[in-house]
């Protein structure tokens, strides 16, 4: 597989500026469910808020992923009904998720040459966050385990309250932003979905995609990501390249 483009200096140029690196955690930093179903999650979800709201609505039931279960589930509590639903199997369904989660940073494989990018960017004295639709205590857990909680200055996951804000939404990298005090022109996301392009579109960050999928990689580029991976061992040639002119970012 190639990557977006074999310009190297492309990437150099689009590392060159950035004083921020917002890395989403599934994908880039490690593979946390290992390619295993989250269908059984998504039914324990459902049997949850059977017990709530009895019957459910046909696009919640036909549900089978975690993430997917929770924004379903929201918007069937959004639609209008009499008497109105109470909001415990949102609730419920916040929980279960995030606990499934957490089982799963235990047995989750780290990104190859991951850490050695970490390192290289900070490097360059470019500042890391993590922003992420998994639930941000996972995420902490997972970087404490691996010796990456010194490293990574905030972590932006799942608003617990509104599935709705997972990306695309771009709630959790505007958080990030926030927190960074940075302009959103010197800010990368490292993502490796569409929905993450997509949020750092929204949020007017640059984009880095990383994915071995070339159709996926394919599709990011023509949706304008700034370029496309499908292995950190690119981004560690190009901010070698940086680190071997003396280049250096500036983070005020």
């Amino acid at each position: 597989m190639t990557d977006a483009t074999a310009d190297e200096d492309a990437l150099v140029r689009l590392l060159g500026p950035t004083r921020a690196v917002l890395f989403d955690f599934d994908g880039p930093v490690c593979d946390l469910f290992g390619g295993t179903s989250t269908r059984d999650v998504a039914e324990e979800v459902k049997r949850a808020a059977q017990r709530h709201w009895g019957t459910l609505d046909p696009d919640v039931s036909a549900c089978t992923d975690s993430h997917g279960i929770l924004l379903k589930l929201r918007d069937m509590y959004d639609r209008t009904s009499r008497p109105p639903r109470c909001r415990r199997p949102l609730d419920l369904a916040e929980g279960i998720v995030a606990q499934q989660e957490a089982g799963a940073v235990g047995r989750a494989t780290p990104a190859p040459y991951v850490e050695e990018v970490v390192d290289a960017l900070l490097g360059l004295g470019m500042r890391l966050v993590m922003v992420s639709n998994n639930a941000e205590e996972p995420i902490r857990t997972y970087l404490e385990a691996h010796g990456l909680d010194a490293k990574f200055e905030g972590v932006f996951g799942r608003d617990p309250d509104d599935a709705r804000r997972m990306k695309p939404d771009p709630d959790c990298i505007k958080r990030a932003r926030q927190h960074l005090g940075l302009p959103a022109a010197s800010c990368l996301m490292v993502g490796d979905q569409l929905t993450d392009l997509k949020a750092a579109r929204s949020a007017g960050t640059c984009f880095l995609g990383y994915t071995e999928d070339e159709g996926r990689a394919e599709e990011m580029r023509r949706s304008g990501a700034d370029f496309v991976v499908s292995s950190h061992l690119t981004v560690l040639a190009g901010t070698r390249r940086l680190l071997g002119t003396g280049a250096s970012c500036r983070v005020m």
